[in-house]
């Protein structure tokens, strides 16, 4: 009985941490959280309205994935990232993604890519939505699931990783502005052609993809620092 109890409260707790992740992920992805700033865990935690700890275990949580780094003493500070870093990444993603895509196209069968279609669907009602934490996660798992027909799982690791170092932040305003929905779409026409076989064509579209969701999170990211300007003046 006591195991039983035990195993329930770790469910508990690990739900709860779940649900605080979600909710740090989505703050960052606002622009909510700003890049460079140090955030204490007892803070959030009293924002959220829960203890301290599920606080730290989710931000363990996302350290690992890559967008907080640990701050001794101090808490969490949000992952700096430059309009340089993010094209370093776009380039080596590009090197990997779109001759991939092209060796998929010629190797993977129809069922294989129709297979993703929901995933892809998923992507574009997400963007209608205005579900940004659904879009993001529903275009990773394409992405990953795709280059993993490829057979490769050390490159589909690699560019996960990539994925979570290059995460969009402030896209609050380009949703709104609803100028996620064509690149949501690409997918759809991405698997069209992979389907009929055209593997050039893949090619470009995915290289074209990649540059499209860069200068997506070129401009969210100049919204959130415009908005966060705003907020310090009106503060002040």
């Amino acid at each position: 009985m006591a195991e039983a109890k035990r195993g329930k409260l770790i469910s508990v707790q690990k739900h709860l941490r779940d649900q605080v992740a979600n909710a740090l992920r989505a703050a960052l992805i606002a622009g909510e959280l700003r890049p460079g700033v140090i955030y204490s865990a007892p803070a959030l935690a009293t924002e959220f309205g829960v203890s301290a700890t599920p606080v730290r275990e989710a931000m363990l949580d996302l350290a690992r994935e890559g967008l907080v780094e640990a701050v001794r003493n101090k808490g969490f500070r949000v992952t700096e990232m430059t309009e340089g870093d993010l094209d370093n990444y776009t380039e080596i993603r590009e090197l990997i993604e779109v001759p991939t895509v092209g060796r998929v196209t010629e190797v993977a069968t129809e069922e294989q890519l129709e297979a993703l279609r929901p995933l892809a669907e998923d992507i574009v009602k997400a963007t209608r939505d205005h579900d940004l934490i659904g879009y993001l996660e529903a275009d990773r798992r394409f992405h990953l699931d795709l280059l993993a027909l490829a057979g490769n799982d050390h490159l589909v690791t690699v560019v996960a990783e990539l994925r979570n170092r290059s995460r969009l932040y402030g896209l609050t305003d380009l949703d709104r502005a609803g100028v996620l929905v064509d690149s949501a779409q690409e997918h759809l026409t991405l698997l069209d052609l992979m389907i009929a076989g055209n593997a050039t064509a893949a090619q470009e579209l995915m290289a074209g993809h990649l540059g499209h969701i860069r200068t997506l999170w070129a401009a969210g990211r100049r919204s959130a620092e415009k908005r966060a300007s705003a907020l310090r003046l009106g503060e002040g």
